[in-house]
């Protein structure tokens, strides 16, 4: 019967993709949830990895080991692929979060602060200065801006990320913390 399975999910008949998935789902969604810690997150885990291995050229041989071993290890990277991903997302949006842009109606103790922002913003690339100073100047969401510009949603997010990398390391290279 276990040889059966295999050999239809290496010539990858469409029913041995529902019989593998029956067959070891709960595993895979056990081996995903610890790693990712919720369920939902890991079903997408699992169903992802399901579909890459069921695609893939180099997918499962019987010389990497029994069928159940493979597909454990490949939802167990997904999820750790995704846990990472997750944790730098994060990670960038705390770094984002901690520099503050100056707006006009931020009051100003210092002057020369204030200046050397405008500068700074003065600096960047038209591309990268418009959808920042919408969010900011704005207060817009990024979708707004997105849709305003005419641009993608994930080209907004990208400029006004590398505009706000920019203002930092401008900021800093100036001999002021920002």
């Amino acid at each position: 019967m276990e040889d059966d399975l295999v050999a239809a999910f290496i010539a990858r008949r469409p029913e041995a993709l529902e019989a593998v998935y029956r067959r070891f789902a709960r595993d895979l969604f056990s081996v995903a949830r610890y790693v990712l810690g919720g369920s939902e997150t890991a079903e997408d885990c699992v169903h992802d990895a399901l579909l890459r291995v069921w695609h893939s050229r180099n997918g499962y041989t019987p010389a990497r080991g029994s069928l159940r071993a493979y597909l454990i290890v490949c939802v167990r990277n997904e999820a750790v692929s995704r846990a990472r991903s997750e944790a730098r997302r994060g990670a960038r949006e705390a770094r984002a979060f901690r520099l503050q842009v100056v707006t006009e109606d931020t009051e100003i103790v210092d002057p020369y602060d204030a200046a050397r922002v405008r500068d700074a913003l003065a600096r960047l690339p038209a591309e990268q200065r418009l959808p920042l100073e919408r969010a900011y100047y704005g207060n817009q969401t990024h979708v707004e801006v997105a849709r305003e510009l005419g641009l993608p949603l994930g080209t907004v997010k990208s400029r006004i990320a590398a505009a706000m990398r920019k203002l930092h390391e401008d900021l800093v290279a100036q001999g002021r913390p920002a």
